[in-house]
């Protein structure tokens, strides 16, 4: 399954048409998962955003090119343009819940997948951080803005946003993840390979102790009574 099938709860609505949508939900993807599914992570610079309909003449597109400023995955590049939902064609605009939207201008950091229409945001609006410069000149990178609740579904809570980060820090969280990404693959295959053997006779004892104890206990008894006679 495409990773961004995962967080299909997230709904396209059409302006002129819908009712402002209420919040919307989709499963929350941590980082290093990002990492992962990622073609390419970079460092960009949006240069201009072009707005069209589709081929099918049903949904309006947004083309945004980026100067590649910096590549922390995948491929050099000089420059990539971004293809995602939504946006204003002829006085008909229509807007996406949970999809990113860029300002010519703006600086972010993309991790970008590949898909049918071109390369897209992976993880809509879960794939795109804003960049600004603070006081001290430091670049500081944090998530979107976001009218979508993550949520983790293991433990069936929100997640909040991650925490801004300095641009070297970001850097540095995906180099960590691209060097341990084999190690990932192979907890999960191990952890499948569990799943599918079913439970071992270890984890049943451990899962059965009590009933173990007791039935030792009364093994006890049974021979101090036969040894009393």
């Amino acid at each position: 399954m495409a990773p961004n099938n995962r967080f299909a709860a997230i709904a396209l609505t059409v302006a002129l048409a819908v009712p402002a949508a209420e919040a919307s939900v989709a499963t929350a993807a941590p980082f290093e998962e990002k990492v992962d599914n990622a073609t390419s992570i970079i460092l960009g610079r949006c240069e201009k955003n072009e707005s069209r309909w589709d081929p099918s003449g049903r949904w309006i597109l947004t083309y945004s090119t980026f100067k590649v400023l910096n590549t922390f995955k995948g491929g050099p590049a000089q420059a990539v343009t971004l293809v995602v939902p939504g946006g204003s064609v002829g006085g008909v605009h229509q807007s996406s819940v949970g999809l990113p939207a860029f300002n010519e201008g703006s600086e972010n950091v993309l991790f970008i997948r590949n898909g049918k229409a071109g390369p897209t945001v992976l993880y809509f609006d879960q794939g795109a951080y804003d960049v600004v410069t603070n006081e001290r000149g430091e670049k500081i990178v944090a998530p979107v803005a976001s009218d979508v609740v993550h949520i983790d579904t293991q433990r069936g809570v929100a997640v909040p946003a991650e925490a801004p980060r300095t641009l070297n820090e970001i850097r540095g969280a995906v180099d960590h993840a691209v060097r341990t990404a084999g190690e990932r693959r192979q907890r999960a295959e191990i952890l499948r390979a569990k799943q599918q053997k079913g439970p071992t006779i270890g984890s049943m004892i451990i899962g059965n102790k009590l009933v173990l104890a007791a039935l030792a206990i009364g093994l006890l008894l049974a021979a101090w009574q036969l040894f009393r006679r």
